[in-house]
């Protein structure tokens, strides 16, 4: 098993319970606008692989309407699954917020590799099995580069096949990279990196699409 990296578990565990007492009010404004913009709960819960690829739930403020949740697994801008009030939740990643619960119950981190759904993981992989000793996080650097992920996928017909080929890749190699030289010091410079990408969205300079695969071909 791997060593314990980044801030410390009741580190974490305090500063969850802090962030989750201040960010109640602002959750359940968010809320009740979900609640009045489409007829569903107040939350979107959906399994995600954790750490040694135990199944959980993660726990986020809905932004699509209820009959059109199923559907395909990967989000493109524009995607008409997606409700008004949820384009902004999203846009700002306040429907994240709820995810701090995932972190004092100890199946998330702030920081860490975001977690997948089972369809899209192999335990089978080497590369798997490594990022997976470490606990799935709110934000890591790879988000971070990839906020315009939903952007990428708008652009191709066949989403799925280019998140499967194409970003996941990059994603992978991008979290295998991460964790291995994860510290609580990493840790505190990714949060203020994500803290001020979601304040400042311009600034963070995006992967452009020779980047990822420049070989991609539909």
């Amino acid at each position: 098993m791997a060593s314990v990296k980044g801030i410390p578990r009741p580190i974490e565990f305090a500063l969850a319970v802090l962030g989750l007492t201040l960010v109640a009010p602002l959750v359940a404004i968010c809320g009740i606008l979900v609640k009045l913009g489409s007829s569903g709960p107040m939350f979107f819960r959906q399994v995600r692989v954790g750490r040694y690829g135990k199944q959980f739930e993660i726990i986020k403020l809905r932004t699509m309407t209820v009959s059109q949740i199923k559907g395909p697994l990967v989000t493109a801008a524009g995607d008409a699954r997606v409700t008004g009030i949820g384009r902004l939740l999203r846009k700002f990643k306040i429907d994240e917020l709820p995810e701090f619960w995932n972190v004092v119950k100890g199946e998330m981190s702030f920081v860490g590799p975001r977690p997948e759904v089972p369809e899209y993981v192999d335990l089978s992989n080497d590369t798997w099995r490594v990022i997976l000793e470490h606990r799935p996080g709110i934000t890591d650097p790879v988000t971070l580069r990839l906020r315009n992920e939903e952007h990428l996928l708008a652009k191709v017909a066949d989403k799925e096949r280019y998140y499967r080929e194409v970003i996941q890749p990059f994603k992978l190699k991008g979290y295998s990279n991460f964790v291995r030289s994860k510290t609580w010091k990493t840790d505190l410079v990714i949060i203020a990196r994500t803290a001020k990408a979601v304040a400042f969205p311009a600034i963070v300079k995006a992967p452009s699409e020779e980047e990822l695969s420049p070989s991609f071909a539909e």
